[in-house]
């Protein structure tokens, strides 16, 4: 039996080679990064995912960003290489930042006590899932994409530069665009290492 859930995650790889030659429209890209994250699931539907959606000159913002903070704290012969990765999720068409709404995370522990301890995990795992089922997405339309954390080095120059709220907390970056050049081939440990089946 074909699962094309299964199919479409084959397709989601780490693709650094990114360029501006998608067909899709800024538009019809965020439509379906809302509708993702929309359809996602959160604990308690608390929905403490947040996303801001970059494009053009305010994607290449970002990566701006992470060089000049990186340049800071890398070593001068380190850094040429440093800014040739950084330059490649610049070359993207786009980027998305992921945060956490801490908001509505202490709002859970206050309303939920007996939970408290595990709203912070969770809001963790409904991030993770949020950005598998975005990067899944894209791939599913021929859209690359990577998932970068330079948080929380860059957090606050983020925050000035597109006022991003003080409840929300950076978690991830992710540079999408055109597939310049495939992802390599890519390695599995074993099922026996990995799973348990009981029947």
């Amino acid at each position: 039996m074909e699962n094309t859930v299964v199919n479409d995650l084959k397709k989601r790889r780490s693709i650094y080679a990114l360029g501006k030659n998608v067909t899709q429209t800024p538009a019809e890209i965020s439509t379906t990064i809302k509708e993702t994250i929309r359809q996602s699931p959160t604990a308690f539907n608390s929905q403490t995912v947040r996303a801001a959606i970059l494009f053009g000159e305010n994607s290449d913002k970002v990566w701006d960003i992470v060089a000049e903070t990186l340049k800071e704290v890398v070593p001068a012969e380190n850094f040429a290489a440093t800014k040739e990765k950084i330059d490649s999720f610049k070359a993207g068409f786009g980027t998305i930042l992921y945060f956490t709404d801490t908001a509505t995370v202490k709002q859970l522990e206050n309303d939920f006590p007996l939970y408290a301890e595990n709203f912070g995990f969770w809001a963790e795992q409904a991030l993770g899932g949020a950005q598998q089922a975005v990067w899944t997405a894209l791939a599913a339309e021929n859209v690359g994409a990577s998932l970068q954390h330079y948080n929380p080095l860059i957090d606050e120059k983020i925050k000035e530069a597109f006022n991003i709220p003080d409840n929300w907390l950076l978690r991830a970056q992710m540079p999408f665009g055109s597939i310049e050049a495939p992802a390599g081939q890519k390695e599995f440990i074993p099922d026996s290492d990995r799973f348990l089946i009981f029947e």
